[in-house]
């Protein structure tokens, strides 16, 4: 029977041997796209051998999904403290985007996937994907602070999936179009959405 130590070591080098593959992955696919990567060249990137690579995932499409889902379980979890604060809906949603903009700064590459990506698949594939349940808890977060702030008068009285849509743009622009930004303040945040609500 394996002691304690030996199964945490194991699960650690385990865990360490996915990080690896998945890393390898997110250069192909951002070069190649889902259609263009090769599960050779996957291997090839991450360093290990096509065997390793079916050890751990059964195909380059399981792989794109465990991407998806890394990305959008640690932005998920990066913003629980920010989500249950105790703000104001308006501070609250502002925190939240400040520290959106913050974990994207932390992993450009994986978080540009994570935006683009969903598109290599159909509606379909994608509303049963692990990672979409993820990507829907957010937006139902977002719209909930967006639907109080509304309430207690802290927004205009807009339709809330309008106000969430154009400030969805707005902010992508922001944190993806100013890549050579280290962060985005809470000043340019609120500003921002005060020039799109008027």
């Amino acid at each position: 029977m394996e002691n304690t130590a030996t199964t945490d070591r194991k699960s650690a080098e385990r865990a360490a041997r996915q990080k690896l593959i998945l890393q390898g992955a997110l250069a192909v696919f951002k070069e190649k796209g889902l259609e263009g990567a090769k599960i050779d060249e996957i291997a090839r990137v991450s360093g290990f051998g096509k065997a390793t690579l079916y050890y751990y995932f059964t195909s380059k499409e399981e792989i794109f999904n465990a991407l998806l889902l890394h990305g959008w379980l640690s932005l998920w979890r990066e913003l629980e403290e920010t989500a249950v604060g105790g703000d104001s809906p308006k501070r609250t949603f502002i925190s939240m985007l400040k520290k959106i903009a913050e974990t994207v700064n932390t992993d450009r590459p994986l978080y540009e996937f994570l935006f683009q990506a969903p598109k290599a698949f159909t509606h379909e594939e994608n509303q049963k994907a692990e990672w979409k349940a993820y990507q829907n808890r957010l937006y139902k977060v977002l719209m909930e602070l967006i639907e109080q702030g509304i309430a207690e008068r802290e927004f205009p009285q807009m339709e809330p999936r309008l106000i969430l849509k154009a400030m969805g743009g707005l902010f992508h622009g922001l944190v993806f179009w100013g890549s050579d930004r280290d962060s985005i303040t809470e000043n340019e945040i609120e500003e921002m959405l005060g020039n799109l609500l008027g």
